[in-house]
């Protein structure tokens, strides 16, 4: 064979479209983490007001006239409902305005992300300073000192994605991207169930008790991770009847490009630019990372919105690997596919 003949053997038209792809997914991994954090700045951040009547309508204008629209700023009635709104992540700031002095209170919560209340602070700052003014800075939920910037909760719910979508993956390629039948599929999910159950007790004991890096419920983070790392993988398991091999790599897109990037952990969501905003909270990373630190630092609030996108990802994703199993059996009854049905006869899950 000529070199000619041994490059048109070696490199297939479907080899050559598999590496287009990934080139595609680079470019596009490059593009979606540089796009999000290279000029993080804080728009709309819902900020707490409690100022006396006849100037609390003033100092919410003052602070909404920010250039750039950095606060989101609402009346607050008092002390006690901003601290509370607060851990109920409902506000990520508060300012309590005293009158009598020249210096007032500033309110921020660090476990929800060492950046954003940074900005915060710098933005109302900056304001106070331009009144002669100065600012006193309580953080009523801080980070852990073991948890530098916040962030453990985000590495920990990642660790925890890439678990979900790598079982999955071995799982599919193991006797073909394709689940042959629903037999086969019933087993992957619940080889899935058990793993993504140790997968949560293991990442809960390493960043808890193990490394001391995030503080909150055991039971409640562990329980965490399993959602997430079923969530992530049954999502690939459905790319993967869907799709076959191609399958991977919509599930890293989903999870990782899109994911990652906008899941509100280097840069909680008042920081990230609108597309990556308004994604983050739907994606598996996002809402992990929310419920993650509301358990640390919040008492375990504002969950039950994060906590139904993970289930609606978990249950969604199992039932496309079921209903693509059972089409996939059908189609190889009625003999569209022979040589995958011989491949596949008398292989286990």
């Amino acid at each position: 064979m000529t070199f000619v003949d041994e490059v048109k053997s070696a490199v297939t038209v479907r080899a050559a479209l598999l590496v287009t792809g990934v080139l595609g997914l680079m470019v596009a991994f490059i593009a979606s983490y540089a796009g999000a954090f290279h000029s993080p700045k804080p728009k709309d951040v819902p900020f707490g007001v409690v100022a006396p009547a006849q100037i609390s309508a003033q100092a919410v204008q003052r602070l909404n006239a920010i250039p750039g629209g950095a606060l989101d700023a609402r009346a607050v009635k008092d002390p006690a409902a901003a601290t509370r709104q607060l851990r109920d992540r409902d506000i990520d700031g508060a300012l309590i305005v005293d009158p009598r002095s020249t210096t007032d209170t500033l309110l921020v919560a660090g476990g929800g992300g060492a950046s954003l209340s940074q900005a915060v602070e710098l933005v109302v700052t900056a304001i106070e300073k331009a009144e002669q003014r100065t600012v006193k800075v309580v953080d009523i939920a801080p980070a852990h000192r073991d948890d530098a910037r916040g962030l453990s909760s985000f590495y920990l719910v990642v660790g925890w994605c890439v678990g979900g979508y790598l079982c999955a993956a071995i799982l599919a390629i193991s006797h073909g991207a394709r689940p042959a039948n629903t037999q086969r599929a019933v087993i992957r999910l619940a080889a899935l169930a058990v793993y993504s159950i140790a997968a949560g007790l293991l990442g809960a004991l390493i960043i808890g008790p193990v490394l001391g890096a995030l503080p909150g419920s055991y039971p409640g983070l562990a329980g965490l991770g399993a959602l997430v790392v079923f969530a992530v993988g049954a999502t690939t398991l459905a790319f993967q009847g869907l799709a076959g091999i191609i399958g991977i790599g919509l599930a890293i897109l989903v999870v990782v490009v899109l994911g990652n990037p906008s899941a509100g952990g280097a840069y909680p969501y008042p920081l990230l630019p609108p597309f990556w905003k308004a994604i983050g909270p739907a994606l598996p990373p996002g809402a992990g990372t929310w419920v993650a630190r509301s358990i640390a630092y919040f008492r375990g609030n504002a969950v039950t919105g994060p906590l139904l996108v993970l289930s609606a990802w978990a249950v969604g994703g199992a039932v496309v690997t079921l209903v693509m199993a059972g089409l996939r059996k059908k189609d190889e009854r009625a003999g569209d596919d022979p040589l995958e049905v011989g491949a596949g006869a008398g292989t286990g899950a």
